[in-house]
């Protein structure tokens, strides 16, 4: 007997182009679950955008009037929009990805239309306390104006999905009381270790030099928004207490882009560190594969795609032993640990991996088998199928 496919109503606060770890994953996830159709509510945020576009699987609605407000009112017109899609047929499943103002209005649309099973996936990165900036950092507000509508659809979840322990510890916190699954972001194995494309040594070394970078450099290289949690600072101040052979490849952009251009002055290290800015998730692995090591001293983490991609590459990765990373770097065995906000403990551990081979080797190996066997998009798509089966 035919069978019709799953229909999945999908809430998130931004889609692409706009490009973030959550939005990644929604992408590569829909991608690889062609027997699924997936309709998708965010705020549209860019004049430019269109207000609805099939983006892969995905048929992307976007609301509002292309302003930083849209998604100020998306609990509300998302919610509309919601329930004339679900007028028109019904949806096996509502996903709500992260909670933020999109999870507002999934949260309403569960309220309208109990019989449909909601999901959450918590992929927050910042921890909770930083959404007190919409309240001048005032704690009593956030407490009363904020955090009642950020836990609104926890209150509401059928199914919860996290992509670390790290978060599932934050959702039992939050008095989540159904079942939690583990399924962590991903990579694509394949486009990151580059085997198959034509990206040659005389490549790499023609990209380095359009960077300013020689063959006999050593390049760091950090692939991250610009915000204070990324600790792109301290990367820089590192810099002092290493060789001038050692370079800086910044690629991201972000509030503090400024600030950070300043720092540089301040150290007087112009000739060493390169903005590249925002960069293609399709070019990504050529800039990983032209550099030598991935740092990011992060202060929180929900997870980190940039780590798994770093090791999908095939560079050694530098990170922090903060939120969700400890559920993929083992320090000395997929990875080094350095200490938040200590640039003199990157610049040891950027030694270690220059002057100890045979150390760097082992790193690299270990965390590319780690990634095969874990953290490929196709493996990642296979647990969300059965979350959505359940």
């Amino acid at each position: 007997m035919f069978q019709s496919p799953k229909k999945i109503l999908i809430f998130s606060t931004a889609y692409l182009p706009m490009v973030g770890g959550a939005e990644i994953a929604v992408k590569e996830i829909t991608d690889r679950i062609s027997d699924m159709e997936f309709d998708l509510i965010c705020a549209r945020i860019d004049p430019s955008l269109a207000t609805f576009e099939r983006v892969g699987n995905v048929n992307v609605y976007r609301i509002g009037y292309g302003n930083k407000f849209d998604k100020f009112i998306l609990p509300i017109l998302g919610t509309l929009k919601a329930r004339e899609l679900i007028q028109k047929g019904i949806y096996d499943r509502l996903w709500s990805v992260m909670a933020g103002q999109a999870s507002v209005a999934c949260a309403f649309t569960k309220k309208l239309f109990p019989q449909i099973p909601l999901v959450l996936t918590l992929q927050e990165g910042d921890e909770e306390e930083h959404l007190m900036r919409y309240v001048g950092g005032n704690a009593f507000l956030y407490w009363l104006l904020i955090r009642p509508w950020h836990l609104l659809v926890f209150k509401y979840a059928d199914q919860v999905t996290v992509i670390s322990e790290y978060l599932r510890k934050r959702a039992e916190t939050n008095g989540i009381r159904v079942p939690i699954t583990l399924v962590p972001n991903g990579v694509d194995v394949e486009k990151f270790s580059m085997v198959n494309s034509q990206f040659s040594n005389e490549d790499r070394n023609a990209l380095r030099s359009s960077l300013h970078f020689s063959e006999t450099d050593t390049v760091l290289v950090t692939t991250s928004r610009l915000v204070e949690k990324n600790a792109v600072d301290d990367i820089i101040k590192s810099l002092v207490l290493l060789t001038e052979s050692v370079k800086l490849l910044v690629i991201g952009a972000g509030p503090l882009e400024s600030s950070l251009k300043a720092v540089v002055e301040g150290y007087a290290l112009q000739n060493r560190v390169f903005f590249q800015g925002f960069v293609s998730q399709t070019e990504i692995p050529k800039y990983l594969k032209a550099s030598d090591i991935f740092v990011r001293p992060s202060l929180s983490e929900g997870f980190g795609n940039s780590f798994i991609e770093a090791m999908a590459s095939g560079i050694p990765v530098i990170a922090t032993p903060v939120g969700g990373i400890v559920d993929f770097v083992a320090d000395q065995s997929t990875g080094l640990f350095c200490l938040t906000k200590d640039p003199k403990s990157i610049a040891d551990k950027v030694t270690i991996l220059m002057t100890d081979q045979k150390q760097r080797g082992h790193l690299v190996e270990t965390a590319k088998a780690m990634v095969v066997a874990k953290y490929d998009w196709s493996c990642i798509a296979l647990l969300m199928r059965g979350v959505f089966e359940k």
